[in-house]
């Protein structure tokens, strides 16, 4: 191997341009730069070895359904049943057999540019469906009723009929096999998938809506009761998009 700077070594370990034999002799390299960096580099590996672990661990129920003969299996999810304003969004994901994403898991546990960075990618690779139901109609139905309409026009949206549906703690009135799981999209690669797509899509929503109504901070919020929300509520009254089926708008209107 021929001799190189720190400062080269550095580059080419982030690039990952040395094969297994060269990384091998920069361990007789004495530098302790040099030593500095590999330490680095090894945990490095060793975590993408944890998250790739980590991944195959939730493909533990997409995994059980092939091994019955499913052969199309979707995760759903749902983003927005807590917030007083915006609609309920689902999505369903099904993944290819080839997919990894490195660091997939509840959306919840992501920044947003993780997530909108995961959102691309999983439309991009998988097939998606998206379900949307609105205040009003989470108004006339209820929260439940609504997550469980969304991800039933989730799962109608996908172009490819499913055989199995994965989903997050819910149960559905299709004539597929189901299985819900409790924390789903901390469980199951496919539902995680569903999760990032149905949450990005409402967050995206939220921001449309937050520019039309400024003063409720819906960009930030995506509708939760936050004490800013609270207060504009309180100054401003409900916006068309609220829930007024809901305790901190309905007492509002009533006042």
């Amino acid at each position: 191997m021929m001799s190189y700077t720190i400062k080269e070594i550095k580059l080419l370990l982030d690039r990952g341009d040395f094969n297994a034999d060269e990384i091998k002799r920069l361990r007789d390299d004495k530098r302790k730069g040099v030593q500095q960096l590999l330490a680095q580099y090894d945990q490095k590996i060793q975590r993408k070895e944890e998250l790739k672990q980590q991944f195959n661990e939730m493909k533990n129920y997409e995994n059980a359904a092939k091994a019955s003969g499913k052969t199309i299996i979707a995760g759903i999810d749902e983003a927005g049943r807590g917030p007083l304003a915006g609609p309920v969004v689902a999505a369903a994901a099904v993944l290819p057999d080839h997919f990894y994403l490195e660091g997939l898991m509840d959306s919840k546990l992501l920044s947003q540019q993780k997530r909108e960075e995961f959102y691309e990618y999983i439309i991009n690779e998988a097939e998606v469906g998206v379900g949307v139901v609105s205040n009003e109609d989470i108004d006339r139905v209820n929260i439940y009723q609504a997550a469980k309409l969304a991800m039933q026009k989730a799962v109608d949206q996908l172009s490819t009929k499913p055989d199995h549906l994965l989903i997050d703690a819910m149960i559905l009135d299709v004539s597929c096999s189901q299985q819900s799981i409790v924390k789903g999209d901390q469980k199951s690669v496919s539902i995680a998938a569903a999760s990032i797509v149905a949450k990005v899509t409402r967050d995206r929503m939220m921001r449309e809506i937050g520019d039309e109504y400024p003063h409720y901070g819906f960009s930030s919020n995506q509708g939760y009761g936050t004490k800013h929300h609270l207060d504009a509520l309180e100054k401003y009254g409900p916006t068309p998009h609220h829930r007024k089926s809901f305790s901190p708008v309905k007492v509002r209107i009533l006042l």
